[in-house]
C-alpha cells in the first residue's frame, strides 16, 4: 500500500457531521478492543479509535483463510501508524460447524473470533468489542451479523451512519492508504457452498489470485468449485485475455495451483456472487 501525494483530503461537508457523530460515541465507550483485519472498514476504525484517545487494543486474527498480504497489510498499517495490536491466532478451521462450508459458514467463523474476543476482554478488562460493520452490510447476505449481535459487539461506523463509500471518503481524508483498497474477503467465500473447506483448497486459491496479480489484475476472485477454477474479473479486464499469449499464461498458471479446469466467468466480477444458490435470482 503506497500512499501517493493526492491521498489527504478534506473531509467531505456531508460526512463531516457522520465523523464528529463517531469520535463522539467512541469516546463514550472507554477500553476497547477492535476486531482489525487490515481491510478498508476495520482500519478505518481503528484510526477512528487511536484519535479518540480511549484505551485500545486492535486484534488480528490469524487464520489459513486469511490471505497472507492481508495479514501483511494489517501488520504495516500498526506498524507505520504505530497502533496498539495484538496477534491472536484463530479456531475456525478446526470447527466442523465451519469446515462443511454451509451458507452459514461465515457464522460460525465470526462466533470463534468474537467468542476469542470476549474471553480476552473479560481477561484483560475491556468494555466493550468493535466491528468494522457498515450501513452496506445490511444490504447482503451477512450469516456473521448473528454472530455480532450474540456476543453484544458493537459497531461504530454502522451507528454513525456510514456507508462503505463514506468509510472510503473518510479514511482518505485521515491519509489511510487503505481508502482504495480493493475488498479482500476471506479465502473460504472463494469455495462454493457444500465443498468442504481445506487448507489445501485455501491454497489453491490464493496461489492462483496472487499468480493473476503479477499479471497486472488488480480486482479478481478465483472461484473453486471442484477441480475447476471460475475466474472473476473487472468487466474492462476481460477483452485483456483476448490475447492468446496473456490467455494460454493465465491457464498455466491456475493449473500450476492444482486445478485441472480453468473457466472465465463472461459476467465478470461481483461480491458475493455463490450467494446466488440460494437467494432469489435477479436478471443482470
Amino acid at each position: 500500500m503506497r500512499m501517493r501525494q493526492d491521498d489527504t483530503t478534506e473531509v467531505p461537508g456531508e460526512l463531516e457531521a457522520c465523523r464528529q457523530r463517531l469520535e463522539e460515541n467512541l469516546q463514550q465507550l472507554g477500553p476497547v478492543l477492535v476486531a482489525f483485519s487490515g481491510g478498508v472498514d476495520s482500519a478505518c476504525l481503528v484510526a477512528a479509535v487511536h484519535k479518540a484517545g480511549i484505551p485500545y487494543l486492535a486484534v488480528t486474527a490469524r487464520s489459513a483463510t486469511m490471505p497472507a498480504r492481508d495479514l501483511d497489510d494489517a501488520l504495516a498499517l500498526v506498524a507505520r501508524f504505530m497502533w496498539h495490536h495484538r496477534l491472536i491466532e484463530s479456531g475456525e478451521m478446526d470447527d466442523a460447524a465451519f469446515t462443511r462450508n454451509a451458507p452459514d459458514r461465515c457464522f460460525h467463523c465470526k462466533n470463534d473470533l468474537f467468542g476469542r474476543l470476549t474471553e480476552l476482554a473479560a481477561r484483560e478488562g475491556f468494555s466493550h468489542i468493535l466491528d468494522g460493520s457498515t450501513l452496506d452490510d445490511l444490504n447482503d447476505y451477512r450469516p456473521g451479523m448473528q454472530a455480532r449481535r450474540q456476543h453484544a459487539v458493537r459497531s461504530p461506523l454502522l451507528e454513525a451512519g456510514l456507508s462503505k463509500a463514506d468509510v472510503r471518503a473518510l479514511s482518505r481524508a485521515a491519509g489511510l492508504p487503505t481508502w482504495d483498497k480493493p475488498a479482500s474477503p476471506c479465502l473460504s467465500s472463494r469455495i462454493a457452498y457444500g465443498e468442504p473447506i481445506l487448507p489445501d483448497s485455501l491454497r489453491k486459491v490464493e496461489s492462483a489470485e496472487n499468480g493473476l496479480r503479477a499479471l497486472g489484475f488488480a480486482t479478481l476472485r478465483v472461484r473453486k468449485q471442484g477441480e475447476t477454477a471460475r475466474i472473476e474479473l473487472l468487466a474492462e479486464d476481460i477483452p485483456r485475455l483476448l490475447d492468446d499469449t496473456l490467455r494460454r499464461e493465465v491457464t498455466r498458471r491456475v493449473r500450476a495451483c492444482g486445478f485441472q479446469f480453468v473457466t472465465l466467468d463472461l459476467e465478470g466480477y461481483a461480491s458475493g456472487k455463490l450467494n446466488r444458490v440460494f437467494l432469489p435470482v435477479h436478471p443482470a
